[in-house]
């Protein structure tokens, strides 16, 4: 199979590393693909929201499939585009993807097919939001609407912060994605990431993660794309999981398709386990990142299938995956100054060093330079993922690697995977 593979990042780099050890796979080409990438497949210089590039470059390659990686694309209309052109695609229409691209919207369709989430009110104005604020308690959660990699949620321990992050995004921080704002109550409980695949009908649970979301140690600090993750997370017991299975995520199938925008892809449940259950705090039509690396580190099964049939409507045909049984736990190794404005141009060496079998390092953030050398060139550079029989020795593993990494410029949490931990025998 010719397959294309649409983005830059660390998740499209995991995607990739996987993709590439499918006895299916013929040719692998990423667009735009990062350093790290271009050691797997090919790349090529196209955006990933350049809708006419990508489907010209999915015809020149003879694509049998394409596989969006990042919301950018799905929220651009990739899949619209390469489907029109004939090109079975893994990811949602632009309709379906609205499940993210909006979390107003999501919050609506949330209260029309009966999924639990936080009580909450949709402002176009500061005025109305900081009115709004009087209809919560602190903490105060406010979202822009729209996408903002990850920082676009602000949780305000006081009435003063809350009104200023209501300023910040519906003054232009975040661009068209805070033209409104999203005022949520706080939900107590423990935050988890559950996935599950659709194919328009059919679907099927895909893996679950715990994210860490503070910039530094002890859950400190702005909310980022995710500074760390592991799998599996305890928090998702066998009843756990069932919950988010009939209470979001078949009704969130069901719902999209019922709007007309059947979902072909995978859903990202962000999720809080309450006392009362499972509660939405949003979703996301990709798979997450850093979940997506862990995830690829104990997937067993060859996920080319599964993209496939997601694409092709034969999610049917395909069994359960496989899961090892190991631990996977991903270092996020970020540009100072993220997730605000991060130190771009920093050297980084030993990153592509052999660590061996079980320890892999993606790159996000990255670029080459013309004699070769690896530099820092976004937010989050590199995901230092490792695996092991237990979570301790699986963490032990991947800061191992973290402290052989000479990237004098970054930053990294020294606590991921903390709460599991807690938890683990010996």
């Amino acid at each position: 199979m010719n397959i294309l593979l649409v983005g830059s990042g660390g998740r499209e780099h995991a995607l990739a590393w996987k993709i590439a050890q499918s006895p299916r796979l013929t040719r692998l080409v990423a667009a735009p693909g990062n350093p790290g990438m271009a050691r797997l497949c090919e790349a090529r210089a196209i955006g990933a929201t350049d809708v006419h590039g990508l489907v010209g470059l999915a015809r020149e390659i003879g694509a049998d499939l394409a596989v969006l990686g990042p919301e950018v694309s799905v929220a651009a209309g990739a899949a619209d585009g390469l489907t029109a052109a004939g090109v079975p695609c893994f990811g949602p229409t632009a309709a379906a993807g609205r499940l993210e691209s909006s979390k107003a919207f999501t919050k609506r369709f949330a209260d029309r097919y009966g999924l639990p989430t936080a009580a909450y009110r949709v402002c176009e104005t500061a005025e109305a939001a900081k009115a709004a604020l009087d209809r919560f308690s602190p903490p105060y959660v406010v979202k822009a609407d729209g996408l903002a990699a990850g920082k676009g949620v602000v949780v305000a321990p006081s009435r003063a912060e809350a009104e200023a992050a209501v300023d910040d995004a519906l003054g232009g921080r975040f661009g068209a994605a805070g033209a409104r704002v999203v005022i949520e109550e706080f939900l107590e409980g423990e935050i988890g990431s559950l996935f599950a695949l659709c194919d328009g009908e059919t679907s099927m649970l895909f893996g679950w993660a715990q994210d860490h979301k503070r910039a530094f140690d002890g859950e400190q600090g702005p909310n980022t794309g995710g500074m760390g993750v592991y799998s599996p997370a305890p928090v998702f017991t066998p009843e756990l999981v069932e919950q988010v299975r009939t209470r979001l995520v078949e009704p969130a199938f069901a719902g999209i398709a019922a709007e007309g925008a059947p979902y072909h892809g995978v859903l990202f449940v962000e999720l809080m386990a309450t006392r009362a259950g499972p509660k939405l705090v949003e979703f996301n039509a990709r798979f997450g990142d850093p979940e997506c690396q862990a995830l690829m580190l104990r997937l067993e099964s060859d996920i080319v299938p599964y993209l496939l049939a997601c694409a092709s409507g034969r999610l049917c045909d395909l069994p359960s995956p496989v899961w090892s049984d190991a631990a996977a736990i991903c270092v996020v190794m970020a540009a100072r100054g993220y997730p605000g404005a991060p130190k771009a141009g920093g050297a980084i060496g030993g990153a592509e060093a052999d660590f061996g079998p079980d320890i892999v390092v993606f790159q996000a953030g990255t670029r080459r330079d013309a004699d070769g050398s690896l530099r820092a060139a976004g937010g989050r550079v590199l995901n230092v993922c490792a695996r092991a029989p237990t979570l301790q020795a699986a963490r032990d593993r991947a800061y191992r690697a973290v402290s052989a990494i000479d990237f004098p410029d970054g930053f990294f949490r020294s606590d991921i995977g903390w709460r599991a931990l807690q938890r683990e025998p010996g």
